[in-house]
């Protein structure tokens, strides 16, 4: 078990040849390659930066301009369905969507900062289905697999490496975790993004044989590094009651040593993955609730909106302030130098 884990960390990991051939192909400039004539170089953050074909190369999970995994393993299915809906004159989700009008105004209050909980937990689902469904191959790790490590005393079926599970199956799996361990719908995007980064790092699929133990592994790390009260390792174990907590601590540990212990979740990364989830909901018809705005709503959003102008009417202040005592201190800089 250890042998095979070992050996899929201990040699080049595909992020570090990766970075090499990018470092290769966008060689930095210095001091020494700029003529004299054109004085001190100082490169430009344009510089920097990979170009727009190396980030579709690079993996999404670090890099925000690299297209998600899940939205790639997504297309195949929603052309077909584009497809069958154009032969058969059919406009799904047309009926039910809800429209604005004149006297009734619906809004969607699921944002970045405060995504929909039971919507964004459906739509990470869906985008492990994906990944499943339109696997490459069939690569994994002992470690994850659910026959070697059963999570229950059940009998794991014979075809259990076979049998893709279902996207309401993953749901309530991921959904019983999330309402047990009191999770957010944040923990459920950066799960996501550890699920992708695992898969890319390690170089391999997710599977019948593992999606359990990998999706369990992303949601145990999640949770200690994005919310503020952690869920300990035992508390999974009076979720899942047959795991035991030396199982759970040697499956965190090898999934920290995949992961390279790169648990860094840029904010820009994080805003992608939402954006991403939100429209594998709208091409599935999986939209976000829509509510009318009513009284209530519509005060709760004025105040929000009268914090937050709050907020920027003093951090202008602060920066004035800044700037007149900054001004003040040259000019008693400049006094002095005129007295000596």
């Amino acid at each position: 078990m250890g042998g095979s884990v070992s050996c899929c960390s201990s040699g080049e990991t595909p992020k570090i040849s990766r970075r090499e051939v990018e470092l290769e192909e966008c060689p930095i400039t210095t001091a020494e390659d700029v003529s004299e004539d054109t004085g001190t170089y100082l490169q430009h953050i344009s510089d920097r930066e990979l170009p727009d074909e190396l980030a579709q190369e690079s993996n999404p999970s670090d890099h925000p301009r690299a297209s998600t995994l899940f939205l790639n393993k997504s297309q195949t299915d929603v052309r077909e369905k584009r497809k069958s809906n154009y032969l058969n004159h059919m406009s799904p989700g047309l009926l039910t969507k809800k429209y604005s009008s004149c006297s009734t105004i619906f809004i969607d209050d699921s944002t970045v900062s405060q995504p929909n909980l039971k919507s964004t937990i459906k739509c990470v689902a869906l985008a492990i289905y994906y990944h499943i469904k339109n696997r490459d191959s069939n690569r994994s790790l002992e470690i994850f697999d659910e026959k070697k490590h059963p999570l229950s005393r059940e009998k794991v079926p014979d075809d259990y490496a076979v049998v893709d599970p279902e996207h309401k199956l993953i749901y309530r799996f991921i959904r019983t975790l999330f309402s047990s361990a009191q999770l957010t719908a944040e923990c459920a995007i950066v799960t996501l993004v550890y699920l992708e980064r695992l898969l890319t790092y390690a170089e391999m699929d997710i599977c019948p044989c593992n999606w359990k133990r990998i999706v369990l592994g992303a949601i145990l790390l999640a949770s200690k590094v994005w919310d503020d009260q952690a869920v300990w390792n035992v508390d999974y174990c009076q979720i899942l009651k047959d795991i035991t907590v030396e199982d759970m601590n040697e499956m965190e540990r090898h999934f920290l040593e995949l992961l390279q212990f790169n648990i860094n979740v840029p904010a820009s990364v994080y805003a992608k993955y939402y954006f991403d989830l939100r429209s594998l909901a709208d091409e599935n018809n999986l939209s976000f609730p829509l509510e009318p705005l009513g009284n209530k709503r519509a005060q709760k959003l004025e105040a929000i909106s009268r914090l937050c102008e709050d907020k920027y009417k003093d951090m202008c202040k602060n920066a004035m302030r800044r700037s007149v005592s900054a001004d003040n201190l040259i000019g008693v800089k400049k006094s002095n130098a005129v007295l000596s």
